[in-house]
């Protein structure tokens, strides 16, 4: 299969569209979109692969495996009935907003192949938060989602910062009994001033206020797990500092790491390009730091991970899991190694 991917699929996503990365990517989502509107299909293809891995059980939810879609690839939730059957044990849609936003200009995704890695700056592009939970509402009642299914909730781009709080709260009321886990992104590159949320009195503020909502909705009942997404690119006195607010928060768990801003690791032919395109570094570049900070939170946090970042290999992801993760996801490794890197992560 890996064999398969790389000499025949990759190829050809990779030219699709004139090679434009952006056009490829709403082309596999497309594909997903498509088959999960067949359940036949969806539930032969689940067969054909069958089950691989060992389950998980963390915060009330038991993943199939170890292995997620990374948020990024699925905004919208389009391929959300299928992938499973793909041999995820659990996706994360979004990053979705309170409003529906078109992003940042295009072109936006860049792919750099000697590197491993892409850029991106997409800027949260997406329908809006009820676009997204009506489709959850419309799988769950099927039946048609037999994974975990988190959802990252962002910030949209026209709200100021004075009033991001209540801009979150607008995406946990409309997931309310849809996702499974909520992960707070405040990690993105792309969007002006969302990495400020991340210091210590806006991120309490924020957390606090995410997390008391989710006990609000879930009245006796139990109530949604809050993770929060991490930068990379944070100093280990800032990483600790959000960590202890985190766990002050009431955060059930955290998710390192999203894109970097960094550009180091990038093959020297593809440093003129990389320095040149603003936005979010990923894919192998990035994993000697994913590790790291998942070994920092190990160390000085008892909060679940989530270990992303530069898993190209299922080496990369034993790393992420010898560090402390409990799970690990996959976006950019997806793209250069394909499907048979999804099974040999859940089979860790």
């Amino acid at each position: 299969m890996d064999l398969a991917y790389r000499r025949g699929a990759r190829p050809v996503f990779f030219r699709q569209g004139g090679g434009d990365a952006e056009f490829a990517h709403h082309q596999m989502v497309s594909l997903a979109e498509s088959l999960g509107s067949r359940p036949r299909a969806v539930n032969a293809l689940a067969r054909m692969l069958g089950p691989v891995g060992e389950p998980v059980r963390l915060w009330g939810l038991t993943f199939p495996n170890r292995v997620g879609l990374a948020a990024g690839m699925d905004k919208d939730g389009r391929g959300v009935r299928a992938w499973g059957a793909l041999g995820f044990g659990h996706v994360e849609l979004g990053t979705v907003t309170a409003h529906p936003q078109p992003g940042n200009d295009a072109p936006r995704l860049f792919r750099l192949p000697a590197s491993r890695a892409v850029i991106n700056r997409m800027g949260f592009n997406n329908g809006g938060v009820d676009a997204l939970a009506q489709r959850l509402r419309e799988a769950r009642a099927d039946g048609a989602i037999g994974i975990p299914v988190g959802v990252s909730i962002g910030k949209t781009k026209v709200t100021a910062l004075e009033h991001a709080v209540e801009d979150y709260l607008t995406s946990v009321r409309a997931l309310d009994g849809l996702a499974d886990y909520l992960a707070v992104n405040v990690s993105s590159p792309n969007t002006p001033g969302l990495r400020d949320l991340q210091d210590a009195g806006p991120l309490a503020e924020l957390l606090e206020a995410v997390v008391a909502q989710t006990r609000d909705l879930a009245g006796a009942g139990t109530p949604t797990p809050v993770l929060v997404k991490l930068a990379p690119d944070l100093s280990d006195a800032a990483l600790d500092q959000a960590l202890e607010v985190a766990e002050g928060a009431g955060a059930a768990g955290l998710i390192a790491t999203n894109t970097t801003i960094g550009r180091r690791h990038v093959a020297p032919a593809e440093r003129d390009l990389a320095q040149r395109e603003a936005g979010g570094l990923s894919g192998a570049p990035l994993t000697r730091r994913a590790r790291e900070v998942v070994t920092r939170i190990e160390a000085t946090s008892d909060l679940p991970v989530i270990g992303v970042g530069g898993v190209m290999t299922a080496d990369d992801a034993q790393a992420l899991l010898d560090a402390g993760a409990s799970l690990v996801q996959l976006y950019t490794g997806l793209i250069y190694a394909g499907p048979a890197l999804v099974r040999a992560v859940a089979a860790l």
